[in-house]
């Protein structure tokens, strides 16, 4: 079936889950798009010298995504860029982990928690995370406030602007950078001190 070039996601979606399988090859082209540009923000993130290149991460998140049996699921692009988020996370996180096993316990994967300039400039930041400790701060973090983990997740391993997420989670802009904001600093305090922490 001819397509007029732009699309949205969302369409293309409904047409797939009704049975046009023609519409699945335009799915994993915008698939394959958004996964570049959520690996090129979340990498913008990394330390130097991190070992996994963005091409390596887009693949396996694509894989992933493309063998989940809830695809047909996926409702809009909202909905998958917060599946691709969630994959792109356990991705990273799988590697840095071996990563790490690798290096016999040294080498850890460090991230920043600023924002994209900071980021940037990740050399002069003197307050770089291990991406482990990160993962496993979200954790706790969304056992005493779930919405601000998925905030923050969508942020650090999603790559997405307040926008982006506020679009996600269906919440105001306000909201969403009032949620991250506590969630850096909450994410700040747990990972200076890894006990247990109150919303």
């Amino acid at each position: 079936m001819d397509r007029p070039p732009t699309v949205p996601v969302t369409v293309l979606l409904q047409q797939w889950r009704q049975g046009d399988e023609s519409a699945f090859a335009d799915v994993a082209t915008i698939v394959e798009r958004e996964l570049h540009r959520l690996a090129d923000a979340y990498l913008r993130r990394e330390r130097p010298g991190h070992t996994l290149q963005p091409t390596a991460l887009v693949n396996e998140a694509f894989i992933r995504l493309m063998d989940q049996s809830s695809r047909r699921n996926w409702q809009n692009r909202s909905h998958f860029v917060a599946i691709a988020a969630t994959l792109m996370r356990q991705i990273l996180v799988d590697h840095a982990r071996r990563h790490r096993a690798a290096k016999r316990g040294d080498g850890a994967t460090l991230v920043s928690l600023d924002d994209d300039s900071a980021a940037r400039s990740a050399a002069s930041d003197p307050r770089p995370v291990d991406l482990l400790a990160l993962d496993e701060a979200l954790e706790r973090l969304a056992a005493v406030d779930a919405r601000k983990a998925r905030a923050m997740e969508l942020k650090y391993f999603g790559g997405l602007e307040m926008a982006e997420i506020a679009e996600v989670l269906n919440l105001s802009i306000k909201t969403v950078e009032k949620d991250v904001r506590l969630g850096i600093t909450w994410l700040r305090s747990a990972l200076s001190d890894p006990s247990p922490h109150e919303s």
